[in-house]
Protein backbone atom coordinates (compact mmCIF):
# COMPACT_ATOMS: atom_id res chain seq x y z
CA UNK A 1 0.00 0.00 0.00
CA UNK A 2 1.33 3.42 -1.00
CA UNK A 3 0.90 6.02 1.73
CA UNK A 4 1.26 9.78 1.25
CA UNK A 5 1.65 11.98 4.32
CA UNK A 6 1.05 15.70 3.97
CA UNK A 7 4.02 17.38 5.59
CA UNK A 8 6.77 16.03 7.81
CA UNK A 9 6.02 18.09 10.88
CA UNK A 10 5.43 16.90 14.41
CA UNK A 11 2.58 14.41 14.05
CA UNK A 12 3.01 13.54 10.38
CA UNK A 13 6.76 13.18 10.76
CA UNK A 14 6.48 10.96 13.81
CA UNK A 15 3.77 8.67 12.44
CA UNK A 16 5.31 8.51 8.98
CA UNK A 17 8.77 8.00 10.40
CA UNK A 18 7.69 5.05 12.53
CA UNK A 19 5.75 3.54 9.62
CA UNK A 20 8.75 3.94 7.32
CA UNK A 21 11.05 2.46 9.94
CA UNK A 22 8.89 -0.67 10.08
CA UNK A 23 8.92 -1.13 6.30
CA UNK A 24 5.77 0.65 5.11
CA UNK A 25 5.81 2.41 1.72
CA UNK A 26 5.62 6.02 2.91
CA UNK A 27 6.15 9.25 0.95
CA UNK A 28 6.10 12.74 2.48
CA UNK A 29 4.62 15.66 0.56
CA UNK A 30 6.71 18.62 1.69
CA UNK A 31 7.72 22.16 0.73
CA UNK A 32 11.04 22.83 -0.98
CA UNK A 33 12.87 24.00 2.15
CA UNK A 34 11.77 20.98 4.22
CA UNK A 35 12.60 18.72 1.29
CA UNK A 36 16.16 20.03 1.18
CA UNK A 37 16.58 19.56 4.93
CA UNK A 38 15.24 15.99 4.85
CA UNK A 39 17.52 15.04 1.98
CA UNK A 40 20.50 16.57 3.80
CA UNK A 41 19.85 15.51 7.41
CA UNK A 42 17.26 12.75 7.16
CA UNK A 43 14.10 12.57 9.25
CA UNK A 44 15.19 12.90 12.86
CA UNK A 45 12.98 11.63 15.70
CA UNK A 46 14.03 11.94 19.33
CA UNK A 47 11.61 9.89 21.37
CA UNK A 48 10.92 8.18 24.66
CA UNK A 49 10.36 5.11 22.49
CA UNK A 50 13.78 5.31 20.82
CA UNK A 51 15.61 7.81 18.61
CA UNK A 52 15.94 7.35 14.86
CA UNK A 53 17.47 9.21 11.94
CA UNK A 54 16.54 7.89 8.53
CA UNK A 55 16.36 8.83 4.89
CA UNK A 56 12.77 8.98 3.65
CA UNK A 57 10.98 9.37 0.34
CA UNK A 58 9.75 12.90 -0.39
CA UNK A 59 7.90 14.74 -3.15
CA UNK A 60 7.14 18.43 -3.53
CA UNK A 61 4.15 17.82 -5.83
CA UNK A 62 1.37 15.38 -4.99
CA UNK A 63 1.17 14.34 -8.64
CA UNK A 64 4.60 12.70 -8.29
CA UNK A 65 4.37 9.02 -7.46
CA UNK A 66 0.58 8.97 -7.31
CA UNK A 67 -2.18 8.15 -7.15
CA UNK A 68 -1.76 6.88 -3.60
CA UNK A 69 -3.79 4.25 -1.81
CA UNK A 70 -4.00 6.28 1.39
CA UNK A 71 -3.39 9.94 2.23
CA UNK A 72 -2.78 10.96 5.84
CA UNK A 73 -3.70 14.57 6.68
CA UNK A 74 -1.99 16.03 9.76
CA UNK A 75 -2.27 19.76 9.09
CA UNK A 76 -3.72 22.44 11.35
CA UNK A 77 -7.36 23.26 10.69
CA UNK A 78 -6.56 26.78 9.47
CA UNK A 79 -4.37 25.23 6.73
CA UNK A 80 -7.05 22.80 5.56
CA UNK A 81 -8.00 24.62 2.35
CA UNK A 82 -4.41 24.83 1.13
CA UNK A 83 -3.83 21.23 2.24
CA UNK A 84 -6.78 20.05 0.17
CA UNK A 85 -5.41 21.80 -2.90
CA UNK A 86 -1.98 20.27 -2.25
CA UNK A 87 -3.18 16.66 -1.99
CA UNK A 88 -5.81 16.78 -4.74
CA UNK A 89 -3.45 15.52 -7.50
CA UNK A 90 -2.62 12.48 -5.35
CA UNK A 91 -6.23 11.34 -5.03
CA UNK A 92 -7.23 8.49 -7.31
CA UNK A 93 -10.43 6.52 -7.73
CA UNK A 94 -9.60 4.21 -4.81
CA UNK A 95 -7.73 6.58 -2.50
CA UNK A 96 -8.71 6.72 1.17
CA UNK A 97 -8.18 9.99 3.07
CA UNK A 98 -7.42 9.74 6.80
CA UNK A 99 -7.55 13.17 8.49
CA UNK A 100 -6.05 13.52 11.96
CA UNK A 101 -7.47 16.97 12.71
CA UNK A 102 -9.29 18.13 15.82
CA UNK A 103 -13.02 18.81 15.86
CA UNK A 104 -15.49 17.75 13.18
CA UNK A 105 -15.88 20.53 10.61
CA UNK A 106 -12.99 19.34 8.46
CA UNK A 107 -14.98 16.20 7.64
CA UNK A 108 -17.71 18.25 5.97
CA UNK A 109 -15.09 20.20 4.02
CA UNK A 110 -13.29 17.06 2.83
CA UNK A 111 -16.59 15.35 1.95
CA UNK A 112 -17.59 18.32 -0.19
CA UNK A 113 -14.32 18.23 -2.13
CA UNK A 114 -13.59 14.52 -2.49
CA UNK A 115 -16.83 12.72 -1.61
CA UNK A 116 -17.78 11.14 1.71
CA UNK A 117 -16.84 7.69 0.45
CA UNK A 118 -13.17 8.61 0.33
CA UNK A 119 -13.00 10.19 3.79
CA UNK A 120 -12.81 8.21 7.04
CA UNK A 121 -12.52 9.37 10.63
CA UNK A 122 -9.20 9.65 12.39
CA UNK A 123 -7.54 11.20 15.42
CA UNK A 124 -4.14 11.39 17.05
CA UNK A 125 -3.07 11.30 20.68
CA UNK A 126 0.63 12.02 20.47
CA UNK A 127 2.70 14.45 22.52
CA UNK A 128 5.13 15.73 19.88
CA UNK A 129 6.68 19.00 18.73
CA UNK A 130 9.24 20.04 16.14
CA UNK A 131 12.23 22.16 17.15
CA UNK A 132 14.06 24.82 15.16
CA UNK A 133 16.40 22.22 13.68
CA UNK A 134 13.49 20.32 12.17
CA UNK A 135 13.88 17.46 14.65
CA UNK A 136 10.71 15.79 15.94
CA UNK A 137 10.63 15.61 19.73
CA UNK A 138 8.38 12.99 21.27
CA UNK A 139 8.45 13.43 25.04
CA UNK A 140 5.24 11.79 26.24
CA UNK A 141 4.90 8.11 27.17
CA UNK A 142 2.09 7.66 24.66
CA UNK A 143 1.83 7.80 20.88
CA UNK A 144 -1.42 6.65 19.31
CA UNK A 145 -3.58 7.20 16.27
CA UNK A 146 -6.94 5.64 15.58
CA UNK A 147 -9.15 5.57 12.51
CA UNK A 148 -12.24 3.88 11.18
CA UNK A 149 -15.28 4.00 8.94
CA UNK A 150 -17.69 6.74 9.95
CA UNK A 151 -20.78 4.69 9.08
CA UNK A 152 -19.82 1.75 11.30
CA UNK A 153 -19.47 -0.65 8.36
CA UNK A 154 -16.59 -3.16 8.19
CA UNK A 155 -13.26 -1.48 7.46
CA UNK A 156 -12.14 -1.21 3.85
CA UNK A 157 -8.93 -3.00 2.88
CA UNK A 158 -6.81 0.18 3.03
CA UNK A 159 -7.71 0.69 6.70
CA UNK A 160 -7.06 -2.97 7.51
CA UNK A 161 -3.61 -2.63 5.93
CA UNK A 162 -2.97 0.62 7.80
CA UNK A 163 -4.00 -1.09 11.04
CA UNK A 164 -1.46 -3.85 10.45
CA UNK A 165 1.25 -1.31 9.59
CA UNK A 166 0.51 0.77 12.70
CA UNK A 167 0.75 -2.26 14.96
CA UNK A 168 4.04 -3.30 13.31
CA UNK A 169 5.44 0.22 13.79
CA UNK A 170 4.90 0.22 17.55
CA UNK A 171 2.36 3.07 17.48
CA UNK A 172 -0.68 2.40 19.66
CA UNK A 173 -4.27 2.51 18.47
CA UNK A 174 -5.36 1.39 15.03
CA UNK A 175 -8.81 0.48 13.78
CA UNK A 176 -11.64 1.95 15.82
CA UNK A 177 -15.22 0.91 15.00
CA UNK A 178 -16.52 3.81 17.11
CA UNK A 179 -14.32 6.53 15.62
CA UNK A 180 -17.06 9.16 15.35
CA UNK A 181 -17.90 8.87 19.05
CA UNK A 182 -14.20 9.02 19.88
CA UNK A 183 -13.88 12.17 17.77
CA UNK A 184 -16.71 13.80 19.72
CA UNK A 185 -15.27 12.71 23.07
CA UNK A 186 -11.88 14.15 22.21
CA UNK A 187 -13.48 17.35 20.89
CA UNK A 188 -15.42 17.91 24.14
CA UNK A 189 -12.23 17.49 26.15
CA UNK A 190 -10.02 19.56 23.85
CA UNK A 191 -12.58 22.33 23.38
CA UNK A 192 -13.03 22.66 27.15
CA UNK A 193 -9.29 22.56 27.82
CA UNK A 194 -8.33 24.99 25.05
CA UNK A 195 -11.12 27.43 25.88
CA UNK A 196 -10.28 27.55 29.58
CA UNK A 197 -6.48 27.52 29.23
CA UNK A 198 -6.56 30.40 26.75
CA UNK A 199 -9.18 32.38 28.65
CA UNK A 200 -7.44 32.01 32.01
CA UNK A 201 -3.85 31.86 30.72
CA UNK A 202 -2.85 28.81 32.70
CA UNK A 203 -2.45 25.05 32.81
CA UNK A 204 -5.38 22.91 33.92
CA UNK A 205 -3.93 22.62 37.43
CA UNK A 206 -3.54 26.40 37.68
CA UNK A 207 -7.19 26.90 36.76
CA UNK A 208 -8.24 24.60 39.61
CA UNK A 209 -6.52 26.92 42.08
CA UNK A 210 -9.13 29.59 41.40
CA UNK A 211 -12.14 29.60 43.73
CA UNK A 212 -14.55 28.93 40.86
CA UNK A 213 -12.03 27.21 38.60
CA UNK A 214 -13.24 23.63 38.83
CA UNK A 215 -16.90 24.61 38.64
CA UNK A 216 -16.28 26.66 35.50
CA UNK A 217 -14.32 23.82 33.86
CA UNK A 218 -17.09 21.32 34.58
CA UNK A 219 -19.74 23.75 33.29
CA UNK A 220 -17.76 24.07 30.07
CA UNK A 221 -17.52 20.30 29.70
CA UNK A 222 -21.29 20.08 30.10
CA UNK A 223 -21.78 22.67 27.35
CA UNK A 224 -19.83 20.45 24.95
CA UNK A 225 -21.64 17.34 26.12
CA UNK A 226 -25.02 18.87 25.33
CA UNK A 227 -23.87 19.68 21.79
CA UNK A 228 -22.60 16.13 21.31
CA UNK A 229 -25.85 14.70 22.67
CA UNK A 230 -27.87 16.85 20.26
CA UNK A 231 -25.82 15.35 17.43
CA UNK A 232 -26.51 11.83 18.71
CA UNK A 233 -23.10 11.29 20.29
CA UNK A 234 -23.45 11.73 24.04
CA UNK A 235 -20.31 10.25 25.65
CA UNK A 236 -22.43 8.61 28.35
CA UNK A 237 -21.69 8.69 32.06
CA UNK A 238 -18.49 6.67 31.76
CA UNK A 239 -17.15 8.76 28.91
CA UNK A 240 -17.98 12.10 30.50
CA UNK A 241 -16.50 10.95 33.82
CA UNK A 242 -13.20 10.26 32.04
CA UNK A 243 -13.19 13.75 30.53
CA UNK A 244 -14.07 15.41 33.83
CA UNK A 245 -11.41 13.51 35.75
CA UNK A 246 -8.74 14.33 33.17
CA UNK A 247 -9.45 18.06 33.46
CA UNK A 248 -9.66 18.19 37.25
CA UNK A 249 -6.34 16.73 38.38
CA UNK A 250 -4.93 18.97 41.09
CA UNK A 251 -1.50 20.33 40.24
CA UNK A 252 -1.65 19.14 36.64
CA UNK A 253 0.70 20.87 34.23
CA UNK A 254 -1.33 19.77 31.21
CA UNK A 255 -1.94 22.69 28.90
CA UNK A 256 -3.70 23.03 25.56
CA UNK A 257 -1.29 23.51 22.66
CA UNK A 258 -3.56 26.39 21.63
CA UNK A 259 -2.32 28.35 24.65
CA UNK A 260 1.30 27.71 23.64
CA UNK A 261 0.50 28.99 20.13
CA UNK A 262 -1.28 32.03 21.54
CA UNK A 263 1.60 32.89 23.85
CA UNK A 264 3.99 32.72 20.87
CA UNK A 265 1.77 35.04 18.83
CA UNK A 266 1.04 32.25 16.38
CA UNK A 267 -2.15 31.30 14.54
CA UNK A 268 -4.66 29.28 16.57
CA UNK A 269 -7.43 26.81 15.71
CA UNK A 270 -10.00 28.86 17.61
CA UNK A 271 -12.75 28.80 15.00
CA UNK A 272 -12.44 25.08 14.28
CA UNK A 273 -12.20 23.88 17.89
CA UNK A 274 -14.24 26.40 19.90
CA UNK A 275 -16.18 28.42 17.32
CA UNK A 276 -17.63 25.40 15.55
CA UNK A 277 -18.83 23.91 18.85
CA UNK A 278 -20.67 27.17 19.53
CA UNK A 279 -22.13 27.23 16.01
CA UNK A 280 -23.53 23.72 16.42
CA UNK A 281 -24.89 24.63 19.85
CA UNK A 282 -26.65 27.67 18.42
CA UNK A 283 -28.34 25.55 15.74
CA UNK A 284 -29.54 23.16 18.43
CA UNK A 285 -30.74 25.95 20.73
CA UNK A 286 -28.12 25.16 23.38
CA UNK A 287 -26.61 27.90 25.55
CA UNK A 288 -22.80 27.97 25.79
CA UNK A 289 -21.93 31.01 27.94
CA UNK A 290 -18.46 29.83 28.96
CA UNK A 291 -17.45 28.85 25.45
CA UNK A 292 -18.81 32.11 24.04
CA UNK A 293 -16.71 34.13 26.47
CA UNK A 294 -13.58 32.12 25.67
CA UNK A 295 -14.21 32.37 21.93
CA UNK A 296 -14.65 36.15 22.12
CA UNK A 297 -11.31 36.29 23.93
CA UNK A 298 -9.68 34.26 21.15
CA UNK A 299 -11.27 36.41 18.45
CA UNK A 300 -9.86 39.54 20.09
CA UNK A 301 -6.42 37.91 20.03
CA UNK A 302 -6.77 37.03 16.35
CA UNK A 303 -7.92 40.55 15.48
CA UNK A 304 -4.91 42.02 17.27
CA UNK A 305 -2.60 39.53 15.58
CA UNK A 306 -3.97 40.37 12.13
CA UNK A 307 -3.54 44.09 12.78
CA UNK A 308 0.11 43.60 13.81
CA UNK A 309 0.80 41.62 10.65
CA UNK A 310 -0.94 44.05 8.32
Amino acid sequence: MKILILGAGAIGGYVGGRLHQSGADVTFLVRDKRNEALKRDGLVIKSTKGDITQKVKTVTKASDGGPYDLVLLTCKAYDLDSAIDAIAPAIGANTTIVPLLNGMRHLDTLDARFGAGKVVGGLARIGVAMNGKGEILHTSPFAAISFGERDGKPARSALAELDAAIKKSGIDGGLNPHIVQDLWDKWIMLCSLAAMCCLMRGASGDILEADEGQAIVLETVDEGRKVAAAAGHDPGEKGIATIRSFLTVKGSKFTASMLHDLEKGAMVEADHVVGDMIARARKAGIATPNLRLANAHLQVYLAQRARKQA
